[in-house]
């Protein structure tokens, strides 16, 4: 009696010793967060900045008071770049469960496709794809895609410089932002296909990028990324963020990890979400 008393105790140890350790650690990366944001305001306040990215989509107030000019529709810029975030960047439509308080670094934070995926769905694959330092993509994770646009005459091509030319030192920037989850059917959209691009009447395009996410959520914001957690993005971004989640074969996004247009082989970090007003924009 007296030994299976010890086990148990060790093991209510054990158990409570994990648990402070995980309340220690969320705790820690909590005040990184808040740390973090406070930076970003104190950083940028009176610098002039204009609006910022990403953001809760939900929220339309902002009182940011730089305004520049939305950026034609997509079909009338060219693409420059296709890339893609592990968890949503902005939060909204179907893409509202937290995935955490991060590392600090963009990683295991932002958001999560907030519906189910049946048990065939969620079978894993026999491997992480995408693998980077940070490391890789799984069947269950969601992934915000980028297709960024551009007004100068460019190619589609690898990292945000694409999006620029010598003619033009400030083009119009628009992002097509749609978000997808990772499952493991073969029938599921193919993210190859979606990623596929080619000349439409004359403009870059992505030939296959869904037409059927809903009503885009448009604002004026920035560029996004973890290297601007604590310091304001310069570039001028028309957004259009979609708000349905579909479901994209991750074998396939495996495959295009493997060799792409872009030069793409991981999914990126992503922002903290912008909370400060004076660097959101109204949305109308």
């Amino acid at each position: 009696m007296r030994s299976i008393n010890l086990t148990l105790a060790i093991v209510s140890l054990f158990i409570s010793s994990t648990a402070f350790a995980r309340d220690v650690n969320k705790s820690s990366n909590e005040a990184t967060l808040a740390a973090q944001n406070e930076a970003l305001s104190a950083n940028t306040k009176d610098k002039g900045f204009g609006p910022q990215s990403p953001r809760d989509l939900s929220s339309k107030s902002g009182t940011n008071k730089r305004i520049f000019s939305a950026a034609p529709a997509y079909q009338n810029l060219n693409l420059c770049n296709i890339h893609m975030h592990k968890n949503a960047e902005h939060k909204g439509g179907e893409f509202t469960e937290f995935a955490g308080y991060g590392d600090g670094h963009g990683y295991e934070s932002g958001y999560k496709y907030s519906g189910k995926l049946s048990p065939a769905e969620s079978k894993p694959l026999d491997a992480e794809i995408c693998k980077s330092n940070h490391g890789g993509l799984s069947v269950g994770d969601t992934i915000e895609v980028h297709y960024v646009h551009s007004s100068a005459q460019v190619k589609p091509g690898p990292t945000l410089g694409a999006c620029l030319n010598d003619s033009i030192s400030n083009p119009q920037l628009r992002v097509e932002a749609q978000v997808y989850v990772l499952v493991n059917d073969p029938n599921a959209l193919d993210f190859e296909e979606l990623s596929k691009t080619g000349e439409i009447d004359g403009y870059q395009q992505a030939l296959n990028m869904p037409k059927n996410m809903g009503t885009p959520i448009g604002y004026a914001g920035s560029t996004t990324g973890p290297s601007y957690n604590e310091k304001g993005s310069p570039l001028q971004v028309s957004w259009n963020v979609y708000p349905k989640v579909l479901k994209v074969n991750a074998a396939s996004v495996g495959k295009w990890c493997a060799g792409n247009t872009f030069k793409e082989d991981h999914a990126h970090g992503v922002r903290n979400i912008v909370v400060d007003p004076n660097l959101l924009s109204e949305i109308k």
